[in-house]
C-alpha cells in the first residue's frame, strides 16, 4: 500500500508547478524542449572536473516500472513521469582507492522546476535513497555515503577501516553534491535556481556538516533530529539502555510496562497541563513526572506498579546524563514519548545495534566491546577521535546565514516523542548557534535564518517504522515514502515548500504557519484524523518567560514548581541532576495551604492558554467527518487546495 501511495503522489508531484510549492512568481521556468539525451555521452566533462565517471543511465519513459532495492533503501512504482536516471562514481580517496556512488534523478526540462534536492541517508546506512528521489519537480540527488549496508549495520567501519568513515561522515555527500549539480549543468544546459537539502537523524547530522563546512553548497536545508552529536549521542544511547537492562533484572522495563502502566499515568499527570486533553503531551517542558506515584504496594500484581529500581530508571531517563564530575553528556528524554519506547529504539527488549557498532567499529576498533564497560573516558576518546570528523555541532554558520553573503536558511523540526534522539539535542545545538553568535557579535539575527519546530506525539523522524500517534506528516524526511505526505503541496502543509517560500519569496515559517496531518490509522489512504500546527521553539529566556506567564500560576497549582525551576534551567543549559527532595519539602506546605485556590484559578487560567498556546489547535470533530471524506480526492490531486489559494 506504502508503494502504491508513493506512486500516486510522486507522480503527481512531478508534475507541479513551481507556483505550488511557493515559487517567487519572477523565477522562470524551464521552457519545454525536446528531451535531452539519457546518455553518458551528455555527461562527458565530468571526468575531468572531479574525478567522476558516469556508470550507468537509464531513460525511465512515463509510467515504467522502476524497481530499485539496496541495502538501506528500495522503490516499487509504475506511474512515475518520465526521468533519467543517472548514476555517478566518484572518487573520494585516490591513494585508497575508495569510491562513492550517487543518483541523480532528472525530470525532463519542461517539468523540472528549475530546483536541485538531496536527500539524505539514516543511521549507518549506505545506499542511495530511492525511495525519496521519486519526489517532487525537482532534479533529485542522494549518495550512498561509500558504502552499502542497513541503517543499522556500523561493521563496515572497521576495525580501523577510517578512509570509508570520512566518506560516510562528510566527504561523499559533498563531492557528490558537487557532482549532482555538474550533471544537472550538463543535462538542461543552465545550473539549478536554488539548492536545496532534506534529511532526518543521520540526514539530519549530514545537512548540518553541509551547512559548517560548506556553508554555500545549499541554500535552504531541512533537518530533522538530527544526530549531530555523535560522540554524546551515542555514549547517552548506551546509557539509556544500561538502566533498564538486562532483561529479567530488577530495573528492567517491558514494552508492556511503558505501554500499559507508565504511559497513562505521565497523561493522567501532563496530559492537561496545556489546556486540551487529547492523549498527547503537547508541553512536556511543563510536565515533572512523579513515577513514584506508580510504587507498588503490597500484595499489589507487579506487571501493574513499579518497583523502587524501576522508579529510579524511569526518573534517570527523564533527566539530562551527567558523568562523574558534573560532566554534561546529552538531554535525557521528556514524558510523553513511552508508546514510542514500547515498540522500540533504545528502551526496547533487544538492545539497539547502532551505539554498540559505534564503539566497537569507530572509536575502539575492538568488537568485544559491550555496554556495560562505557564510561566518561570511553565517551571522551569518542570527543577525541571524532571519527571522520562526524560531529556537526560548529556553532559558527555565520559564512552560511550572513544576509549580505550566502543568506542561506535551516528549518529544522523534532517529535516529542523522538525513542533515539532526545529532542533536547536539537534545543542544544540551536542554543549553542545563538550563544555563538551573541557572543561574536555577528550582528546576525538567529531566527531570521534558523527556526526550530516541534511536534507533538511524533517518533523518530516519521511514523513508519516505531509509532507515533501525533500530526506527523508535514513534508519530513521519509514520510511520503511511509505513506504519510502531508495533505497538500503548498507551504502551509509541507515543509520543504515552506522552506522554498523562505528563501525565494523571503516568508519565514512561523508557529502555525505550517499545518502536520495526523493520517487515520498512520494510512493517508484512511483519511484525516485531525490537525495540529507546528510550533516554532523559542529557547531564548524573554520569549520563555512571556509564554510562561500565565503557565506558572498552573504549575504551582498542580504543585509543578520544581519543573518550572528544572526546566528552565535545562533551557540555559544549566541543567543538573542534584537533589530534588529538599526543594520539594520546602514547598508542599504552601502547596497544601493555597491548594484550593489555585486549582480553582488554574482551571480558568488553562481555558485561556488553550487560546494562546499553538500547541493546543486541532480540529473540530465536527469537521473530522467532512475532512476525512475528501482525503481521497486530496491525494488524487493534491494541488487542488494550493490552486484555491492562489
Amino acid at each position: 500500500m506504502a508503494a502504491l501511495l508513493l506512486l500516486v503522489v510522486s507522480a503527481v508531484l512531478l508534475s507541479v508547478p513551481p507556483t505550488a510549492l511557493g515559487t517567487s512568481p519572477n523565477l522562470p521556468r524551464p521552457p519545454s524542449t525536446t528531451p535531452t539525451a539519457c546518455h553518458p555521452t551528455t555527461f562527458h566533462f565530468l571526468s575531468t572536473l572531479l574525478n567522476a565517471s558516469i556508470t550507468q543511465t537509464t531513460f525511465f519513459p512515463a509510467n515504467a516500472h522502476v524497481n530499485l532495492t539496496n541495502p538501506f533503501s528500495s522503490i516499487d512504482v509504475s506511474n512515475l513521469p518520465a526521468f533519467c536516471q543517472v548514476s555517478v562514481a566518484i572518487v573520494t580517496n585516490a591513494t585508497n582507492g575508495s569510491v562513492a556512488n550517487a543518483d541523480v534523478w532528472l525530470p525532463q526540462p519542461d517539468v523540472w522546476n528549475g530546483r536541485l534536492v538531496t536527500f539524505g541517508n539514516g543511521g549507518f546506512g549506505g545506499g542511495v535513497n530511492v525511495a525519496d528521489l521519486g519526489f517532487l519537480a525537482v532534479a533529485g540527488m542522494s549518495t550512498d555515503t561509500g558504502h552499502l549496508s542497513s541503517s543499522g549495520d556500523g561493521s563496515w567501519a572497521g576495525p580501523h577501516n577510517d578512509n570509508a568513515i570520512v566518506d560516510w561522515a562528510w566527504r561523499a555527500m559533498r563531492l557528490s553534491t558537487l557532482a549532482a549539480k555538474e550533471v544537472v549543468q550538463q543535462y538542461y544546459g543552465k545550473p539549478q535556481k536554488k539548492s536545496y537539502y532534506l534529511g532526518c537523524s543521520t540526514g539530519g547530522r549530514q545537512g548540518l556538516k553541509e551547512v559548517q563546512r560548506f556553508p554555500t553548497d545549499y541554500d535552504g536545508v531541512v533537518v530533522g533530529s538530527p544526530a549531530n552529536w555523535m560522540s554524546h549521542l551515542q555514549g547517552w544511547s548506551v546509557h539509556i539502555s544500561n538502566l533498564i537492562m538486562p532483561v529479567g533484572s530488577p530495573q528492567f522495563i517491558s514494552p508492556a510496562m511503558w505501554a500499559d502502566v507508565i504511559h497513562p499515568e505521565v497523561l493522567k499527570q501532563c496530559d492537561g497541563l496545556d489546556g486540551l486533553k487529547d492523549g498527547m503531551i503537547s508541553q512536556p517542558l511543563a510536565c515533572n513526572f512523579r513515577p513514584a506515584t506508580l510504587a507498588c504496594r503490597p500484595a499489589q500484581n507487579t506487571s501493574t506498579c513499579l518497583n523502587l529500581p524501576q522508579i529510579i530508571a524511569v526518573r534517570k531517563i527523564f533527566s539530562s546524563y551527567f558523568e562523574t564530575k558534573q560532566t554534561f553528556i546529552f538531554g535525557g528524554y521528556f514524558p510523553g514519548g513511552e508508546m514510542q519506547f514500547a515498540s522500540g529504539g533504545l528502551l526496547g527488549a533487544q538492545p539497539f545495534p547502532v551505539p554498540n557498532d559505534y564503539y566497537r567499529f569507530f572509536v575502539l576498533n575492538d568488537t568485544s566491546f559491550t555496554a556495560d564497560q562505557l564510561d566518561l573516558s570511553i565517551i571522551q576518546l569518542g570527543d577525541t577521535i571524532d571519527p571522520g570528523t562526524q560531529n556537526a555541532i560548529n556553532p559558527d554558520l555565520s559564512a552560511f546565514a550572513s544576509p549580505s553573503g550566502h543568506n542561506g536558511k535551516i528549518l529544522q523540526y523534532v517529535g516529542w516523542g523522538d525513542q533515539l534522539i532526545s529532542p533536547q539535542n536539537s534545543f542544544h545545538y540551536l542554543e549553542t548557534v545563538r550563544a555563538f553568535m551573541q557572543m561574536h557579535d555577528t550582528e546576525i539575527d538567529v531566527d531570521g535564518f534558523y527556526r526550530l519546530f516541534t511536534v507533538p506525539g511524533m517518533a523518530h523522524c516519521q511514523v513508519c517504522c516505531f509509532g507515533g500517534f501525533g500530526a506527523n506528516a508535514f513534508g519530513g524526511s521519509g514520510q511520503a515514502a511511509a505513506a504519510m505526505p502531508p495533505a497538500s503541496l503548498d507551504p502551509a502543509h509541507n515543509i520543504l515548500a515552506a522552506m522554498v517560500r523562505w528563501v525565494e519569496d523571503g516568508v519565514a515559517p512561523t508557529s502555525k504557519s505550517i499545518t502536520a496531518t495526523a493520517w487515520k490509522n498512520n494510512n493517508s489512504t484512511q483519511g484525516i484524523e485531525f490537525t495540529r500546527p507546528l510550533c516554532q521553539f523559542h529557547p531564548t529566556r524573554e520569549r520563555w518567560k512571556k509564554k510562561m506567564l500565565l503557565k506558572h500560576s498552573i504549575d504551582i497549582a498542580s504543585g509543578q514548581l520544581l519543573a518550572m525551576i528544572t526546566r528552565s534551567n535545562l533551557l540555559r543549559g544549566l541543567d543538573s541532576p542534584g537533589s530534588t527532595k529538599e526543594v520539594e519539602d520546602e514547598w508542599r506546605p504552601l502547596f497544601a495551604m493555597l491548594w484550593p485556590l489555585l486549582s480553582l484559578f488554574s482551571a480558568l487560567a488553562a481555558r485561556f492558554i488553550r487560546q494562546i498556546w499553538c500547541s493546543a489547535e486541532v480540529i473540530p470533530t465536527t469537521q473530522r467527518a467532512l475532512i476525512a471524506s475528501n482525503s481521497k480526492t486530496a491525494l488524487a490531486n493534491p494541488l487542488d487546495s494550493a490552486q484555491k489559494g492562489k
